[in-house]
This record gives structure tokens, sequence and C-alpha cells, in this order.
């Protein structure tokens, strides 16, 4: 496979059954950047192993730990993945053809993301594709902004769109599902909370249930069947959790 001057950028914590996929998909690059928390298994090995520079840096947050990788590039150009992400073959094509064309016009590039759950890509509702920004140009953008969790990617200049998936496969278990949306239920609720944002009773009640609503109804999460109704459940656990973590902070009580 033909290298192109582009930088890979990777965060990883415990990742050693994903990351050799992750890099793999990404081999068109000729830069990889692993960036990792304080792995206690295989990790950074398999990512040497692969190729990459690995970087071992403390965890601060989703957005720092992903602003450091980028600063850590070669290159001008990164594309930036979660470790649970894999470029798809189109996805790949439309990159390389936009390299060989040299960027023009552009100062980033979005494309869809499609999410895994439980053996099978979503299509509707809250999980159904999103776009996401990943393809940038670091002189011109880059991880911005206050929040470190729900991270996002913003340039100052024009942003187009590729063909093709970036497919994520977010989850493990149902177990790692309900953890993982724990800790991300603290993290904004404490950041919230930092940002002089406050939650009222009816927030506590009324958001869970819109969230249902907006995705399983309005998004039709319903036609995705058995996989549409689980994640819509679960995803009212997630918002529940996050405002009456913030609730209960703003009454001087630890969550």
């Amino acid at each position: 496979m033909t290298q192109r001057p582009i930088s890979l950028c990777v965060i990883t914590q415990n990742e050693a059954d994903r990351i050799r996929d992750c890099l793999a998909s990404a081999r068109f690059c000729d830069d990889l950047v692993v960036v990792d928390g304080g792995s206690a298994d295989d990790t950074q090995a398999i990512a040497r192993s692969m190729g990459a520079r690995v970087f071992e840096h403390p965890f601060d947050g989703f957005r720092s730990q992903k602003a450091f990788a980028v600063a850590q590039a070669k290159n001008e150009w990164v594309l930036c993945l979660d470790a649970d992400e894999r470029v798809g073959d189109d996805l790949r094509a439309a990159i390389e053809k936009a390299f060989e064309g040299g960027f023009a016009g552009a100062a980033g590039y979005r494309f869809y993301r499609r999410n895994d759950f439980f053996g099978r890509f979503m299509q509707h509702g809250n999980a159904g594709a999103d776009k996401v920004l990943r393809l940038f140009d670091r002189r011109q953008g880059g991880w911005r902004g206050p929040r470190e969790i729900h991270e996002s990617v913003s340039v100052d200049g024009t942003v187009k769109m590729l063909d093709g998936y970036l497919d994520h496969y977010p989850y493990r278990s149902l177990s790692e599902l309900m953890a993982k949306q724990e800790r991300y239920a603290h993290m904004m609720a404490t950041e919230e909370f930092a940002a002089g944002k406050r939650a009222t009773l009816t927030q506590v009640i009324v958001s869970p249930m819109w969230r249902f609503f907006r995705g399983y109804v309005l998004r039709a999460g319903f036609l995705d069947g058995w996989r549409g109704i689980v994640y819509a459940l679960l995803r009212v656990e997630y918002v529940r959790r996050k405002y009456v973590k913030l609730y209960l902070l703003q009454h001087g009580q630890k969550p």
C-alpha cells in the first residue's frame, strides 16, 4: 500500500485487543502516532510492532489528550481516530483521492461514522450514522474549546465531505457499555457544573424522556428492531444519571 504524508493520531488506554486493527486500517498514513495514558496491557508493545511512535502521557481529558497527540505529528495533515474505529475501504479510497488532489480548497474533511451495536451497524435513531470531522490541516485547526468530553475538531476554513464510512465498534459488552456511560455521565456533570450549568427537577425527569422520544420515535430508532429499543433505553439511563449527578453537585453532594 502506498503511504501518504498524513499523520494518524490515536489515543489509547488498555486497547491491546483493538489497536492493531485500528492502525492497520490507516496504513496509508506514513506516520502513526499513539498517545497512551499508561496502559496495563500490551497496547504500547502492539502499537510499536505496527510501526507507531508511542508516547506515554497522563490522561487529563479527551480533548487535551487528542490535542497532545496532534502536536506530536510529523505532517501538517492529520487523521484522528479512536482505538475502536476503523477506516473503511471506501473512505480510505476517498482520502487517497483527496490527497492526490492536494486537499484543494479544504482545511478539513467530514465523513460518516457508522456505529456498531451488538453485531450490526445502526441505521436509525440517535445511534445512526453521524458526521465527524477527523481529517484536517493542523495549521488551521484542531481539538479546541473548553470541553474535555464529547470533544470535537474545529478548523478555520472550508470543510468538505468525503464518501465512505468510518466504522465504530464502541462496546465490547453490555457491562462495558454501562460502565462507560457511568464514567461519561460523571465527567459531563462535573464539567457542566464547573461551567456554571444547573439542573432543575423538571430536567431530571423530562430530559431522559425526551431523549427516548427523539431517538426512538422522531429519528425512527424503532426501525433497528430490538437493538433500537435496547439502545434507546440505555441512553435514557445515561441522560438520567448525568442530570441526577448535576443536581446532586449543585446541592453540595458528591455523586
